[in-house]
């Protein structure tokens, strides 16, 4: 494991004025994550912010309401990971329940196509006569100039739904609602595209209740917030109130067995039990799972799987995205071998890194290279940029994950605009990005990326730290805070789920699995005995039963052949003295 700080999450001092009926340890653990008021914890729907709010939402309602009276066809151009599959399956879903006579999607190829409207795709419909009189980003659209230009001279209408952040320049769309375009007064700018989408689908059906044009009887647009839920939390925006509501919404219906039967199938070859899930569940079980088809192959199949009605179906598309995880994961494996090796080549002492790390193999796959900076980005603690060969064999696709204190998108900027045609392409999040650059171009982009992080980065930065929730007592190390734990969320981005630090003599250790550090622990100030688990520690560790650990864990409840005990989920340790 990587040498961390173990920090510990301020507690406010004044918790008055709210939170009196809730257990003392959840109200400690709310005000820790800014929560202020019992208004912040109330998770229904009618808590969430007024679709109104959003810019541009009025006019995408005219022009689907239009589409509905008219019979005219609307086509749902998505995108190729989580979120983009959940938008589009609301957008086809939603639409097709209000009324919408002629819907059918379409997702760019990661590989073929890029991201997003281009012009090639407008092109590829004309080509096939398959032009829709309206077309509907989801996910995508705000940087869309050419694709939207080209979508318009060819008579075609088009609404861009997106949250990603605006470029200093707009596309000519009929209609845009982005929370992040400039002056849309929207109070959750952390919506995901499926978010988006979801509003502008409830603001259509007043829209059509108002005119007396609603379909009989009303459609119940909460039977999608399951597919809300699974797109929020596989996205990783912040899950800040109005996130929360969406996806404790979704769990809900998730764990009523009311979900999707493609959200069950998916659970159900992943071996979860849909009754007990929480948000981490579809953030690492359900996610990966739907975004391996768009890694590696097509998601359309699993648009399919979100799509299908028969559970039968549903389940055989589910297996087939659970055969792409498991390649993709042999993939990522063998990548992350290839990149441990090459930055064992650049230096042997991690001091002696770049800054803003950027690694290239020709044998690395596009689809898997983003998981790759990640993996990197968490061994190392600098921000990382995998990069891949483009199909055309004289370009480089690069995904990015960056570090706290560095946003990605805007060091991007930093280097467009002191090197201008160095990146042919780039645009992102704060965390996360992509570019495209010349192959011959890589070693200048290594040394302006660096340059761009060294600007903005202190060495302190690049200290990776661990931050808790302190210790917990004795009396609170047991199943009931463990179950408390599960149920109290939807934790997430920016809401983080509950971790503690505390000292723990390491009575006994073994490596199981080839990876994973099995312990048994005991409280260095007493108390029982207790099962822990870290896992992907690799094979060599120290021997922590001769110094005891300082342990950084979750509370979990563990079942083995019928019988549930308490077991810590173990983020980090190190040894004490």
């Amino acid at each position: 494991m990587v040498p961390k700080k173990i920090l510990r999450r301020p507690q406010p001092a004044d918790l008055s004025g709210w939170g009196h009926n809730l257990p003392p340890i959840l109200r400690r653990l709310y005000a820790a994550r800014g929560v202020r008021s019992d208004d912040q914890l109330q998770y229904t729907l009618k808590h969430l912010a007024s679709p109104m709010q959003l810019r541009g939402i009025d006019r995408a309602v005219e022009i689907l309401a239009e589409a509905i009276e008219r019979r005219q066809r609307v086509m749902v151009l998505g995108d190729f990971d989580a979120d983009g599959a959940t938008s589009t399956a609301v957008a086809m879903l939603g639409l097709s329940m209000l009324g919408v006579a002629a819907i059918d999607f379409r997702v760019p190829s990661r590989f073929a196509d890029g991201y997003g409207l281009t012009p090639g795709i407008i092109h590829r419909l004309r080509d096939d006569g398959d032009l829709p009189d309206v077309l509907v980003t989801v996910d995508n659209g705000i940087s869309a100039i050419e694709g939207v230009r080209v979508a318009k001279e060819l008579g075609v209408r088009v609404v861009v739904t997106d949250h990603h952040l605006a470029g200093d320049q707009l596309p000519d769309a009929d209609a845009i609602v982005n929370p992040n375009q400039p002056g849309c007064p929207f109070l959750s700018k952390n919506a995901a595209g499926v978010g988006v989408m979801f509003y502008v689908l409830t603001a259509l059906r007043k829209y059509l209740r108002d005119h007396n044009r609603l379909p009989d009887p009303e459609p119940n647009l909460g039977t999608l917030l399951d597919l809300v839920a699974l797109g929020t939390v596989a996205d990783v925006v912040p899950l800040d109130h109005n996130n929360r509501i969406f996806v404790e919404q979704g769990i809900r219906r998730i764990r009523k067995g009311e979900a999707r039967p493609g959200i069950l199938a998916l659970l159900n070859v992943a071996g979860r039990d849909h009754t007990e899930i929480s948000a981490t569940d579809l953030g690492f079980v359900v996610g990966p799972r739907l975004n391996a088809a768009g890694r590696l192959d097509d998601m359309s199949i699993g648009i399919a799987c979100l799509l299908a009605d028969d559970p039968d179906d549903a389940l055989r598309l589910a297996r087939e995205l659970d055969t792409f995880n498991r390649e993709r994961r042999s993939i990522e494996k063998d990548m992350k071998a290839q990149a441990q090796e090459l930055l064992a080549s650049m230096s042997l002492d991690i001091d002696g890194l770049p800054w803003g790390l950027a690694l290239f193999d020709p044998d690395w796959h596009q689809g898997v290279i983003g998981i790759l900076a990640a993996r990197i980005r968490e061994q190392t603690h600098r921000p990382t940029i995998a990069f891949a060969p483009d199909d055309d064999g004289e370009h480089l696709k690069g995904s990015a994950r960056s570090i706290p204190g560095l946003h990605i998108r805007d060091a991007l900027a930093v280097v467009d605009a002191k090197h201008p045609g160095l990146m042919k392409k780039y645009g992102g999040h704060a965390m996360a990005a992509g570019m495209t650059i010349a192959k011959a171009d890589l070693d200048a982009f290594t040394a302006a990326f660096d340059r761009a992080v060294r600007d903005t980065l202190t060495a302190d930065d690049l200290e990776a730290a661990i931050v808790t929730d302190g210790p917990l007592a004795l009396n609170e190390l047991n199943l009931d805070t463990a179950y408390l734990l599960k149920r109290a969320g939807p934790w997430g981005q920016h809401f983080p789920e509950p971790v503690f630090d505390g000292e723990f003599r390491v009575v006994s250790q073994r490596i199981v699995g080839e990876n994973h550090l099995k312990l048994v622990l005991q409280p260095v100030e007493g108390g029982g005995i207790i099962d822990g688990i870290a896992f992907n520690t690799g094979p060599e560790v120290p021997d922590y039963t001769r110094s005891g650990a300082r342990v950084v864990y979750k509370p979990d409840a563990n079942s083995f052949r019928g019988r549930t005990n308490l077991q810590l989920l173990v983020d980090y340790l190190e040894p004490l003295g």
